[in-house]
C-alpha cells in the first residue's frame, strides 16, 4: 500500500488488513518507516520489533509488525551467516548504523527482505504462516525506488547469501502473488503523484492492484450557486429561518466547487488503468469502528485480483 502523504495510506491499509481478516484469514501487517502508525491506529502501546496481535475479528486476526533495519539486519547475519554473538557486537559498536548510513540502499533491501520472510514462512503443519501479507510501503515519491534497491544489489553481488536472498526478494516483488495498490485523494497533487507512480511501476515490472480513493465526497448538488429566494422560501416551509438562505448558498456553492474538483481529479485518475474504488469521508477521530466502516467500505469480495 503506498500514496502521496497525507492520504491516509497507513488508514487503508490497517483498513485493508481488518477487512481480509473478516474472511477468517490470519493476516500480518507491516510497517517499514519507524512512525509507529500502526500502534495509534489500533489504540495500542508502541509495537516492538517483534509480532504482536492487533486486532481478531470473524475467526480471523490482524497480526502487526514495525521492523526496523537494526533488528532486520541482526536477524540477516544470524540467518545467513550463523552470526549470533557477533551481531550484537556489531550493534553495541554502532556498525549497523554505519552501514544503513553510508549505504542507504541496504536499508530497503533489509526491509524488503523481512516482508519476504514473512510471506514464505511455514508453521509446524506445513502450511504458510499467513494467509496474507499487507506492507504500508513508503510513499509514491519514494515507492519505486524503494522495491527496485533490491535489483541494484543483486547486480553488484552476483553470488553468496546475500544475491541469493536478493534474487529470491525480486521474485517476490514481481510474482502474481504482490499487487501495489494506491492511496489517493481526489485532488491535483495525489492525483498526479498517482498517475506518476502507476507509470513506474508498471515500467519496472510491477503488477499493480486498486486506486483506492480516499474521502470521496458524495456528488449532492447541481453546480454554481443555487438561487437564494427558492433557498429562503423552502427553509421557511421548512419552519427555519429564512434569512440562514445566503449563507447556506454560500456553503453549498462551495461544495459545488470541490465537487467539480473531485470530478475532474476522477477522470484524470482514469487514464491510470487501474480499478478504482472510492472510500466515504468519515468523522474523526480515527478509531476501530472506524478501520471496520472502511474495510465495508473496500468492498474486497468484488476484487477480481
Amino acid at each position: 500500500m503506498t500514496g502521496k502523504g497525507g492520504t491516509g495510506k497507513t488508514t487503508v491499509a490497517g483498513s485493508l488488513a481488518l477487512a481480509l481478516a473478516r474472511q477468517s484469514k490470519r493476516v500480518l501487517l507491516i510497517e517499514v518507516e519507524g512512525r509507529q502508525g500502526l500502534a495509534q491506529l489500533f489504540d495500542n502501546p508502541p509495537l516492538p520489533s517483534t509480532e504482536r496481535r492487533l486486532a481478531a475479528t470473524s475467526g480471523g486476526e490482524v497480526i502487526g509488525l514495525s521492523v526496523d533495519p537494526e533488528t532486520a539486519m541482526m536477524e540477516y547475519l544470524e540467518m545467513f551467516y550463523s552470526i549470533k554473538r557477533g551481531a550484537s557486537v556489531l550493534r553495541r559498536m554502532g556498525a549497523i548504523d554505519f552501514v544503513t548510513t553510508i549505504a542507504p540502499g541496504m536499508r530497503d533491501v533489509l526491509l524488503t527482505g523481512k516482508v519476504k520472510e514473512a510471506v514464505i514462512r511455514t508453521g509446524r503443519n506445513g502450511k504458510s504462516a499467513f494467509d496474507a501479507v499487507v506492507l504500508d510501503a513508503p510513499p509514491t515519491g519514494r515507492i519505486t525506488h524503494f522495491l527496485e534497491t533490491t535489483n541494484e544489489v543483486a547486480g553488484l553481488t552476483k553470488m553468496g547469501p546475500i544475491y541469493r536472498q536478493s534474487i529470491g526478494v525480486i521474485e517476490l516483488l514481481h510474482s502474481s502473488l504482490t499487487r501495489v495498490h494506491i492511496v489517493t485523494l481526489l485532488e491535483e497533487m495525489p492525483v498526479q503523484e498517482t498517475i506518476d507512480a502507476a507509470t513506474e511501476l508498471r515500467g519496472a515490472g510491477y503488477h499493480l492492484g486498486r486506486v483506492l480513493v480516499n474521502r470521496a465526497r458524495p456528488v449532492l448538488v447541481a453546480a454554481g450557486r443555487p438561487d437564494e429566494s427558492l433557498l429562503a422560501e423552502g427553509l421557511g416551509e421548512a419552519g427555519l429561518d429564512p434569512a440562514l438562505a445566503s449563507d447556506l448558498a454560500s456553503e453549498v456553492a462551495d461544495y459545488a466547487e470541490r465537487q467539480d474538483v473531485q470530478i475532474r481529479a476522477e477522470a484524470d485518475l482514469a487514464e491510470v488503468g487501474m480499478p478504482i474504488t472510492r472510500l466515504p469521508e468519515l468523522a474523526p477521530p480515527m478509531d476501530l469502528g472506524t478501520l471496520y466502516e472502511l474495510a465495508d467500505a473496500l468492498d474486497i469480495e468484488t476484487w477480481s485480483e
